[in-house]
């Protein structure tokens, strides 16, 4: 492993990583969507690996160039038309109304003050 990637291993919070690159952020996008923002940046660092030889400076604007890439994804866009996670992926475009929701709470709510099997 590169030693810069060494290094950055540590990190826990999105803004350390922005911090470390002095890359300007948006806080209410990294607020909003740091999980998505960091998986992002960890799948352009799988689609192009940083080689393990390549020199700090080198691998350094490597990275600085996919964080702030995987930022900019997210000021235009959101999560759900990101698909950086499963979830989103295999959602596919299908959704539950907010209406339909409130439909069957309702049904189950009278199921259930009426003593129907299997509500209980």
């Amino acid at each position: 492993m590169n030693p810069l990637l060494q290094q950055i291993e540590g990190f826990s919070a999105a803004e350390e990583f922005f911090d470390f690159f002095g890359i300007p952020y948006q806080t209410e996008v990294v607020n909003v969507n740091r999980l998505h923002i960091l998986k992002r940046f960890n799948q352009y660092l799988a689609r192009s690996p940083i080689p393990d030889d390549l020199d700090e400076e080198s691998a350094w604007n490597i990275c600085k160039e996919y964080l702030t890439r995987a930022h900019d994804d997210f000021i235009t866009s959101n999560a759900a038309q990101e698909k950086v996670f499963k979830v989103f992926q295999e959602q596919d475009g299908k959704s539950i109304s907010l209406e339909s929701m409130k439909t069957s709470l309702s049904t189950r709510k009278k199921g259930a003050a009426k003593g129907s099997p299997g509500t209980q």
